[in-house]
């Protein structure tokens, strides 16, 4: 496996991040207008979307050319986004858009449950060299980012089935962003307690 190469936490915060913002500026823009393209009529969130797509998957290209990485969390993101924003953009239906977070957290919510069920902890291949932590350890901050996920699923499905387009991009721009980065901020007890000392021999 190729040893992953360091690039300015800066870049890579606006590799991973520009493309929702830049989605929430395109909706912010275009979402009362419509457009007329080969005879059909797509409102601003479509547009939006075609928008969004081609530029998630530039922007992550860019982040594996110069880190030589990608988690597979990053894989599975694009290529939902890819498959739901597509469908979206092709039938002219924002709900398959709007599915996606909760195809995405679901996805991640099973795969960390799965490796709990055979004793193990996913979370630990993917975050392991930024933050070493026991066992006991890992397997804690595994259950709960489950469960956080199958919540963040959940709630993803009431917002866009019961709020409006404008609620929902707005929970997707930032309530998604502050209460993943909140999530990780309640984690310090846990960080603390079972965290590996840098000097520690590792096994």
């Amino acid at each position: 496996m190729a040893e992953q190469k360091k690039i300015n936490p800066m870049l890579k915060m606006a590799l991973e991040l520009g493309p929702i913002v830049l989605f929430f500026l395109a909706y912010t823009r275009l979402r009362d207008r419509t457009f007329d393209i080969g005879g059909q009529a797509y409102d601003g969130f479509i547009v939006a979307t075609a928008l969004f797509i081609p530029l998630i998957v530039v922007t992550t290209l860019i982040l594996w050319k110069l880190t030589g990485h990608l988690s597979k969390m990053q894989i599975a993101t694009v290529v939902l986004v890819v498959v739901f924003g597509g469908l979206s953009v092709w039938l002219n239906d924002d709900r398959f858009f709007k599915m996606k977070p909760t195809m995405i957290y679901t996805l991640f919510a099973g795969v960390l449950g799965y490796g709990l069920l055979r004793g193990q902890s996913y979370l630990r291949f993917v975050m392991e060299e930024m933050m070493p932590l026991q066992h006991e350890g890992w397997m804690i901050l595994t259950r709960r980012l489950a469960l956080f996920f199958a919540g963040l699923a959940v709630l993803n499905e009431i917002i866009w089935r019961t709020m409006s387009t404008d609620a929902w991009v707005n929970f997707k721009t930032f309530g998604l962003t502050i209460a993943i980065f909140a999530f990780f901020m309640a984690q310090g007890k846990v960080i603390q307690t079972y965290s590996i000392p840098e000097d520690a021999d590792r096994t």
